[in-house]
């Protein structure tokens, strides 16, 4: 999932005001995202009101990311500007979460001495024990992973939403255990929610008026339930059981019968789980978009097998073409990593050439950053050059941009439909949103207004952005 920094804070809808105001920040991919939501609602139930106000906060929560070094700067500086808060207010408490606080433990609490509270992905139901103890003077540490937690019986607040789309966790943790990645060691197991809990959360969002939501787990292919526990143990039941298990499928199958006037994303697929099935079942419901995140990491089979990716360059190439087969009009986007330990000149041009063949919608791009405890970190040694990892970086850039462009210049001259989330960035006067493939479009407000579906006519583009006007309502 792609990194993002996001403020999760606007004034409480909440029409009991408390003495104390919580403040939260969220940085990496959607699931930190999701997961403050549950944070926000754990913490609103111990009296505090949210406030956008970091002056105003008696308590200030980071939810942070380590899938990069980079990430983890960003986090320690902004802790260095909470030091004259703290100063002036005694009272004020900060607290790590997330898989930054999973991965250092107690250690965060020795180098971050303005820190008073470390809370790992699965333990924020500990959250209000834990702040009784640093309110009382102590600090509080609980990083403990679960094999089983999932948050399906915790209503999220919605903070940060425009009142249309929404994230929804499917999943927790992942299995695959990638060379490069601390996710398994951050969030643990994967473990699939109950589907019942599933289908509570969109119908209380849709009875809001929700328009979208994007079912979020590290891997939702891999999305698995058949009555709880570890996917790992699948086998272990009874052949009754396993036919009555409910797969990533059917859970998109279920969502989008049961919602027939909301729009269904998803988010993150990873090519070795993706099955047929997923595509068949996109292609037989409009409400699902036609937009696939599907991570290849790099073209070079080599560099593949030492990332511990389970599928190849063929494997990969051949799933895209199914893909494009049966939704035609699919969207396809990418993470890419360049820059991984031993990974030759010759390895980056297949990089390149697959880049080439699939000509990406659009995707996110990093150099590799070695990450402590990872295999990738035990084995090999980080021996490409920062210059050199620079150049190659650049040169996907640079390439991703000139096929974004292509890919937005198709939409010239067509008809897209477009859900209307807010108010576009660049002119008061425009109305922004995306069309089913996740491409952004603006357009002028006119009669319409945030929620609605239009039709737009495109009549212009950049590579990350199409222009038009509207010309109706959708069906919808």
């Amino acid at each position: 999932m792609n990194a993002e920094i996001q403020i999760l804070n606007k004034e409480s809808t909440s029409t009991v005001t408390n003495s104390k105001k919580f403040y939260i920040e969220s940085y990496g991919c959607q699931m930190n995202f999701a997961d403050s939501e549950v944070v926000a609602s754990i913490v609103s139930k111990e009296g505090y009101d949210s406030t956008k106000n970091l002056n105003d906060a008696d308590l200030i929560l980071l939810n942070t990311c380590s899938i990069r070094d980079k990430a983890e700067q960003t986090v320690r500086k902004r802790l260095e500007g909470f030091n004259k808060l703290k100063r002036n207010n005694k009272n004020l408490k900060v607290g790590v979460l997330g898989c930054m606080a999973e991965r250092l433990k107690n250690k965060f609490l020795e180098e971050e001495k303005i820190v008073d509270l470390v809370v790992g992905p699965d333990a924020y139901k500990d959250l209000p024990n834990l702040i009784k103890e640093v309110n009382e003077g102590r600090n509080a540490v609980n990083v403990i992973l679960s094999k089983d937690e999932t948050y399906g019986d915790i209503s999220p607040i919605r903070l940060s939403s425009n009142g249309v789309t929404a994230f929804v966790s499917i999943t927790r943790g992942c299995d695959n255990m990638c060379s490069f990645c601390v996710v398994p060691f951050t969030r643990g197991r994967e473990r699939s929610r109950d589907p019942k809990s599933i289908l509570e959360e969109i119908k209380t969002l849709v009875d809001k008026n929700y328009k979208e939501v994007t079912l979020l787990g590290q891997n939702v292919d891999s999305y698995l339930w058949y009555g709880g526990g570890l996917k790992k143990d699948f086998k272990k039941i009874s052949e009754l059981r396993q036919k009555t298990s409910i797969n990533f499928s059917k859970l998109l199958k279920l969502v989008a019968e049961t919602f027939p006037l909301l729009r269904v994303r998803f988010s993150t697929s990873n090519p070795q789980d993706m099955g047929l099935n997923v595509i068949v079942t996109m292609s037989k419901y409009k409400n699902i978009c036609n937009h696939i995140h599907l991570p290849v990491q790099s073209g070079s089979n080599s560099v593949l097998k030492a990332m511990n990716r389970q599928h190849t360059r063929e494997e990969y190439l051949s799933l895209v073409k199914k893909i494009k087969q049966i939704i035609p009009d699919c969207s396809i986007s990418q993470d890419m990593i360049t820059g991984f330990p031993n990974e030759t000149d010759k390895d980056h041009e297949l990089t390149l050439e697959l880049m080439c063949k699939v000509k990406y919608d659009f995707g996110y791009m990093f150099k590799y950053s070695e990450r402590p405890g990872t295999f990738a970190a035990k084995k090999y040694d980080d021996n490409i050059s920062e210059l050199i990892k620079k150049n190659r970086l650049q040169e996907i850039v640079d390439l991703q941009q000139k096929h974004s462009n292509h890919r937005t210049n198709e939409y010239i001259g067509k008809i897209v439909e477009v859900l209307i989330e807010k108010e576009s960035k660049k002119s008061s006067n425009q109305w922004s949103g995306r069309n089913q493939q996740n491409t952004v479009v603006v357009f002028n407000k006119e009669i319409y207004k945030i929620g609605d579906f239009v039709k737009v006519l495109i009549n212009n583009c950049t590579s990350a952005t199409l222009i038009g006007e509207a010309v109706g309502y959708s069906n919808k």
